[in-house]
């Protein structure tokens, strides 16, 4: 199936001075990836001032930054033999523990190794209503965020998951590691969430527009530097637990968007970890409630944190 051309133009904003090109557009379209991205770069098909650039620009504040994506053909989206950890299954739906780097469902420039090829291998229906690329998913959760995410067999499945996630209904707890000591073990994020002005793959609070975002948070643990903490959505939007906590001045641990990357560490992005996931069963009305563990990774920064 082929793709129309796409032109996509970004303002370099005065935080991004500095960069190489390659790795600011990597960060900016995640849906692509950076062989991808190198591979554009090195047909001229990015460019800043209408001049082609090459990887290694250093891009500047006001810069304009236009990518062309040429069209594309979409490829048989193909099962895959990934292993997955199940944390409940039967006919309907399917959650399961997502890893680190799993990107959710296939795009251009990357349609294998998504946790949509490996559902497409493990079951042996999805629901259809999201089209040919995101069979069976209802929601996502970034490719960085760790933890429970819930895909549908049936359409049945699907339109009541979905009605439940726009009604607020299904409870999400997230488990993440954020910067700085937090002054009260409990609170409430209740802002607006939208487009950051001029970077299109950045959310960012807003006083106009956007839709209404609410985060509740509790402190677990307090270290030196950092805080872990559960966040609890009362509502979805896009990046929303990332956004609110850098709001208040405590961004997620090596979010590389939203905060400051930590080397420290040698992280591969946010610690955030989709912990508890509960919902009614489409067919039953039965509450049914996940708890996926903490990755390997996240336990051993608890362990040298503490």
């Amino acid at each position: 199936m082929a793709e129309e051309l796409k032109e996509y133009e970004f303002i370099v904003s005065e935080e991004s001075e500095g960069e190489r090109v390659d790795k600011y557009l990597t960060m900016l379209m995640d849906s692509l990836s950076r062989s991808y991205l190198q591979k554009l770069l090195k047909e001229s098909h990015v460019t800043v001032g209408g001049q082609p650039v090459k990887a290694n620009y250093r891009i500047k504040t006001e810069d304009a930054v236009r990518v062309l994506l040429p069209p594309l053909i979409t490829p048989d989206i193909l099962p895959e033999n990934i292993p997955l950890e199940v944390l409940y299954e039967d006919e309907d739906v399917i959650v399961v523990n997502k890893p680190k780097g799993m990107v959710v469902h296939p795009a251009p420039g990357h349609y294998s190794g998504t946790l949509v090829n490996a559902l497409l291998y493990h079951c042996h229906n999805l629901s259809g209503i999201n089209g040919v690329l995101r069979p069976g998913i209802v929601h996502r959760i970034d490719k960085d965020t760790t933890g429970s995410i819930i895909a549908c067999k049936n359409d049945a499945a699907h339109a009541s998951i979905a009605e439940q996630l726009k009604e607020h209904s299904i409870i999400r707890k997230y488990h993440a590691i954020v910067c700085g000591r937090l002054p009260e073990i409990e609170g409430t994020i209740h802002t607006r969430i939208g487009r950051h002005p001029t970077d299109r793959k950045k959310m960012a609070v807003v006083r106009e527009g956007g839709k209404d975002a609410i985060t509740h948070y509790r402190v677990l643990q307090q270290f030196e530097k950092y805080t872990y903490v559960e966040c609890i959505l009362e509502t979805g939007r896009t990046h929303q637990i990332r956004v609110h906590m850098a709001s208040i001045g405590h961004p997620l641990l090596g979010d590389e968007i939203y905060g400051t990357p930590s080397k420290q560490y040698k992280l591969q992005g946010q610690c955030l970890h989709a912990k508890i996931l509960g919902f009614s069963h489409p067919s039953t009305g039965k509450y049914i409630e996940t708890d996926a563990s903490l990755p390997r990774y996240f336990e051993h920064l608890l362990t040298i944190l503490a």
